[in-house]
C-alpha cells in the first residue's frame, strides 16, 4: 500500500514537473506593446541589458531594477554590461528613468517592492523581465502582490540553461527541479493565503 502510494506521488510529481517545464515561456508576450513600467529582476546581466533595450525603444516610461544589493549604484550595474550600440549606458542620462530597488532579497519581496513602487507612480501595467525558467514563479508572486495590474512576460534565455533535452544536462535538470520546488512552495503559500492563481498563464 505504501509503495503504491509512493508510486502515485512520484508519478504526480513527474507529471507536474513536465507540465511546469512545458509552461515556461519561449517568447515575450505581445512584443512592442507599451506598458507603464518595465521591471527587471536581478540575477543576470542579460536581464538588465534587455530591460534597458526595451526602455531605449520607448516601450515604457520607467524601468525598475528590483533586488539590487545595498550600496550598489546605477553606475555600478551599468559598468558590468558590455557596451552595445543599441543601449544607452550613460548613468547621467538614465537617472531620470531607471530606479533601483534595494528592498528585495527574493522573488516574493521583488513583487512586494514592485507593488509599492507601482502604487507610488500610479502605474497599472508592467513588462516583467527575468530568466525564462524563473518566469512562472515570478508571475505567480506578482499576481499575488499586484492582482489588478496588467503583466506582460518578457523572458530572457541564459546561455547556460539548456531547455532542449534538459534531462540530458545535469546542471539544467537540477536548476529546473529546484525552481519547480520553489514554485510549488509559492503555490502552497498562496493557497494558504487565499490566492489560487497558478502563475502559468499570461495576463
Amino acid at each position: 500500500m505504501r509503495l503504491a502510494l509512493a508510486g502515485v506521488i512520484a508519478a504526480a510529481a513527474g507529471v507536474g514537473l513536465v507540465g511546469f517545464i512545458a509552461a515556461i515561456p519561449t517568447v515575450a508576450d505581445t512584443p512592442g506593446r507599451q506598458t507603464d513600467a518595465i521591471v527587471v529582476l536581478t540575477g543576470g546581466g542579460d536581464r538588465l541589458a534587455e530591460g534597458l533595450r526595451l526602455l531605449s525603444q520607448g516601450q515604457a516610461k520607467k524601468l525598475l531594477v528590483s533586488g539590487v544589493p545595498q550600496g550598489i549604484a546605477l553606475a555600478d550595474l551599468l559598468a558590468g554590461l558590455p557596451p552595445e550600440d543599441t543601449i544607452d549606458l550613460d548613468p547621467g542620462r538614465l537617472a531620470c528613468c531607471v530606479v533601483l530597488g534595494h528592498a528585495a532579497d527574493n522573488t516574493a519581496e521583488n513583487a512586494r517592492e514592485t507593488a509599492a513602487w507601482m502604487k507610488a507612480e500610479a502605474f497599472t501595467s508592467l513588462r516583467l523581465v527575468t530568466a525564462d525558467y524563473h518566469m512562472p514563479r515570478s508571475v505567480l508572486e506578482f499576481h499575488h502582490a499586484l492582482p489588478d495590474a496588467v503583466l506582460l512576460r518578457h523572458p530572457v534565455f541564459p546561455a547556460n540553461v539548456k531547455r532542449e533535452a534538459w534531462w540530458q544536462w545535469p546542471g539544467t535538470a537540477a536548476l529546473l527541479l529546484r525552481e519547480y520546488g520553489k514554485y510549488l512552495l509559492a503555490v502552497a503559500r498562496g493557497v494558504f493565503e487565499g490566492d489560487t492563481t497558478t502563475g502559468l498563464a499570461a495576463s
